[in-house]
């Protein structure tokens, strides 16, 4: 069984997929791009700001499914470019705590409204 998760304190899905779906005691968070959810907007700035509300999106994701970013198992991290690793890393670490979450970083040629940044994760609730 499967209980769709949605809140407006994160973007709206802009396709046909769900914000997160929660089954049994684990949450899968779609990848949660750099825009603000009170303007529609991507933020503005470097990957490193991107970054930071990628974090906060999934935060508000998971706290609209009763869980916090302490119960994140594993990311996956996605970016346009590799050299902006540091910049994700120094976001990535203000929000995830050790013992940090299991994770992947993968570099793509691309990502949604042009965004440098996407993070998704799964929790456990």
């Amino acid at each position: 069984m499967k209980q769709v998760i949605s809140t407006a304190e994160a973007p709206a899905a802009i396709g046909p997929y769900s914000q997160a779906i929660k089954s049994g005691n684990t949450l899968y968070v779609s990848g949660q791009t750099p825009v603000d959810p009170v303007t529609g907007k991507l933020v503005e700035g470097d990957a490193g700001a991107q970054a930071a509300q990628c974090c906060r999106n999934v935060a508000a994701v998971l706290k609209a499914a009763g869980s916090s970013v302490e119960n994140v198992l594993k990311t996956t991290v996605f970016i346009t470019d590799m050299a902006h690793f540091p910049l994700v890393n120094e976001a990535y670490k203000a929000t995830f705590k050790e013992p940090y979450p299991a994770r992947s970083c993968v570099a793509v040629k691309a990502l949604p409204l042009g965004c440098l940044v996407e993070i998704e994760v799964i929790a456990a609730v």
